[in-house]
């Protein structure tokens, strides 16, 4: 019967494509199919479409775009469960970039992005509201349990008062008299006295119960971790770190009782981190895939964001939220989480965490700084006139390149510049001790930077005032201008999407 099921939903995608390919009236069909249109139906279409692109390249394209075309559709269909309906959109989107590169198919890639910006805003809505929801059964399950708290005291103030009744009574026939006659009566008293005390007994350990069932097992916090910062970066990860050791000093500190949960976010495909694997598994660590549909750093920072503000709202017994990374872009994350009254650690390399961030977190374990090895330092970053152990033209040349991960700041290289003042307050923030660091070397900043940048593709102005990326301008087909980066990929602006995009 599985396999039977599995089939009728493979048969069922395939007549969505080819009706979608044929231009027909797709509505009837996915009205009488609601039951269909699943979380399940977004995993098959995942496999099914990477499956098609490996086995047949030559037909990749225009299969991506009929994806396109009917993941639209879907998005846009408001029958059935439209949380799953937005799901199966996700997935077309998300699998198409595969094919859709930016290099390779721009006017296509461009499309997609902004479809899944649209998707991820309405997952984010759908889960904002599920969350109220959740919410609101939580205060009312949690106003039952007070009632049933104020029932059980004043059933226990109750028996309180018999087992005082009876003390007394018993007391009194004690003195009143010592003949047998009066003995089975004092015998029935006593029972009955030690049956209410059994009986408080019971009242009592329930009671405690009811109360400390809002921290059942302790289990209070949540770790995440930006495996992209610990490796910091991607084109030659650092991997000389231990997430044992990081678990371990979290635990040594008295603001974490248990761990509840641990996430790590990267983009697990690629082969280098399968160093880390037996760790992960070992620790309990769950590994958050992250495809780079955006930016690649914007990514998993998106995610985890969102995965750490559903968690805030919908598990009142996590109290505890952990960050490991030193991106100043969680700083916003820490300010929103102590608004609903939750502690925030920070947890990142010793001179790397950004001002802004730790200032804001509550708690701040520092991780002990890689040492650069001499194998692993660009040639085109250290020359005769740096020390192979002063890394200050590394770090530089680093933050300097994260800019492009931002888009706005990306923007800002691209389009005129960013004038050095501003330069030099985003290397103050992110670089401890800059300017003590910088002056080592005895340069202006304008011949510092000028130092730094030699060899990549960032460069000063011709009046030396700003940082802008080395550009040519190209003439297009039609004769208009296209400003590209390296000879690369023309920019592209942002578009609306509409159905009438998808060819």
């Amino acid at each position: 019967m599985p396999n039977e099921a599995a089939n009728q939903e493979q048969d069922f995608l395939i007549d969505l494509l080819r009706a979608t390919y044929q231009n027909q009236e797709l509505y009837p069909i996915l009205q009488h199919n609601l039951s269909k249109l699943n979380d399940n139906l977004a995993l098959k279409l995942r496999k099914w479409v990477s499956d098609r692109f490996a086995k047949e390249p030559a037909i990749a394209i225009n299969l991506a775009r009929v994806i396109i075309k009917l993941s639209t559709i879907i998005q846009e269909f408001e029958q059935g469960n439209i949380a799953s309906n937005l799901e199966i959109a996700i997935a077309g989107y998300e699998t198409v970039l595969q094919v859709c590169t930016r290099e390779a198919f721009p006017k296509e890639w461009d499309i997609v992005q902004q479809a899944l910006i649209t998707a991820y805003q309405q997952r984010q809505y759908i889960l904002s509201r599920t969350i109220g929801e959740l919410r609101e059964q939580t205060v009312q399950t949690q106003s039952q349990i007070n009632t049933l708290t104020e029932q059980l005291q004043e059933e226990l103030q109750q028996a309180k008062l018999q087992v005082n009744d009876l003390t007394t009574t018993i007391t009194e026939l004690k003195q009143e008299t010592n003949s047998s006659e009066s003995a089975p009566e004092i015998t029935s008293l006593i029972a009955e006295l030690k049956e209410l005390k059994q009986r408080q007994i019971r009242v009592e350990q329930f009671t405690s119960k009811v109360h400390a069932s809002p921290n059942i097992g302790q289990f209070n916090t949540a770790i995440f971790y930006d495996i992209e910062n610990l490796t910091m970066g991607r084109s030659n990860p650092n991997l000389n770190f231990s997430l044992k050791q990081i678990q371990t000093n979290l635990e040594n500190t008295n603001l974490v009782n248990k761990i509840a949960i641990q996430c790590a976010y990267a983009d697990w495909s690629d082969s280098r981190l399968r160093l880390l694997k037996n760790e992960i598994q070992e620790l309990g660590i769950e590994a958050i895939q992250i495809f780079d549909y955006s930016h690649k750093r914007n990514a998993a920072d998106m995610q985890l964001a969102i995965d750490v503000m559903e968690l805030a709202q919908s598990r009142p017994t996590l109290q505890v939220f952990v960050i490991v990374s030193g991106d100043g872009a969680f700083a916003a994350l820490a300010k929103k989480l102590h608004e609903y009254g939750k502690t925030v650690i920070g947890c990142a390399y010793e001179g790397q965490i950004n001002r802004i961030l730790k200032s804001v977190c509550d708690c701040f374990i520092p991780i002990p700084a890689p040492q650069v090895k001499i194998e692993d330092i660009p040639t085109n970053e250290v020359t005769s006139e740096s020390l192979l152990n002063d890394n200050i033209l590394i770090v530089t040349n680093k933050v300097l390149q994260d800019l492009k991960q931002n888009i706005e700041q990306l923007n800002q290289l691209q389009e005129g510049g960013i004038y050095l003042n501003q330069i030099y307050h985003i290397l103050k923030d992110n670089i401890p001790n800059f300017d003590q660091k910088r002056k080592q070397h005895g340069y202006k900043l304008a011949k510092f930077l000028k130092k730094v940048i030699e060899g990549t593709d960032i460069c000063l102005s011709s009046d030396n005032n700003k940082l802008i990326l080395r550009e040519t301008l190209t003439l297009g087909s039609n004769g208009s201008s296209n400003r590209t980066l390296n000879g690369g990929t023309p920019y592209l602006r942002t578009r609306v999407l509409t159905t009438n995009s998808v060819t």
